[in-house]
């Protein structure tokens, strides 16, 4: 029979293993998002976009002096990535240089949050053609990318590379270096959905459980019948020596000698 403290300790563990299962909102772009995103001029219209079309592998370029970068998560400021969907991500590049600035490619990857040595996906590199950005100009570069939908929800580290070249030399500058939050695609039936169902069928079976055993212990304690002792009746010798005498044992000799 399930006990009232038993099915408090239940309720209890049901509470703590379902709040991690909490899901992250996407929030409104904020004032500093927006800011920035004005100052990323996205009607510039340079290149041609590709994909993969050159393997950079990965040498690492220096940045180059009058050149600032910026990036906008379009509409999403929480900067949530719903894992095997593509994700919207603007790249404004400032040139402050006496030179032109060539745009070769943007490409990034997905780290562990505590180790950045801990390399978890190479995401795709998109090249540009034709993509030059004259002195004291700038200009916006879309990057589209999708984590694996196999990867497990949670936080992860996006850090994301430009790579330009300046009078025939390669260059390169990290646009971002921060935090990402992964999710799941928000299909018909997902694993928490799952698993929350299935808790509260459980829990709801051990109510109905305790429920019952109660009413049964109720049940029986309302069946049970008073014992009544019956025994033989006993007569004190004390009062026999009072009653000596008197009509009632005159009365009670008479009885005895006409029954025999």
């Amino acid at each position: 029979m399930v006990t009232m403290n038993q099915f408090r300790v239940f309720l209890l563990a049901f509470l703590l293993v379902a709040s991690p299962f909490v899901r992250v909102a996407r929030a409104q772009p904020s004032a500093e998002d927006e800011a920035a995103s004005e100052t990323v001029d996205e009607s510039s219209d340079l290149g041609i976009v590709g994909e993969d079309v050159q393997d950079f592998g990965d040498e690492i370029f220096n940045p180059a002096p009058g050149i600032d970068t910026v990036s906008v998560f379009p509409k999403n400021s929480a900067r949530v990535v719903t894992a095997g969907e593509e994700t919207d991500l603007l790249v404004g590049v400032k040139n402050d240089g006496d030179s032109s600035v060539t745009v070769i490619a943007i490409k990034a990857s997905v780290h562990l949050p505590f180790d950045h040595k801990m390399l978890v996906q190479n995401l795709t590199t998109m090249t540009f053609n034709n993509a030059s950005i004259p002195a004291s100009a700038q200009a916006t570069f879309p990057y589209i990318f999708a984590v694996s939908k196999y990867l497990q929800p949670g936080t992860f580290d996006l850090v994301g590379t430009i790579i330009y070249e300046i009078d025939q030399h390669p260059y390169q500058n990290t646009f971002y270096n921060g935090t990402i939050e992964v999710v799941e695609a928000g299909g018909f039936v997902s694993v928490e959905s799952v698993f929350l169902v299935t808790l509260g069928i459980a829990l709801l079976v051990l109510l109905v459980l305790w429920v019952h055993g109660q009413i049964q212990h109720l049940s029986k304690k309302t069946k049970r019948a008073p014992n009544v002792e019956v025994g033989t009746r006993t007569t004190d010798a004390s009062m026999d020596e009072w009653l000596q005498g008197t009509a009632y044992t005159q009365s009670l000799s008479s009885k005895s000698k006409k029954k025999k």
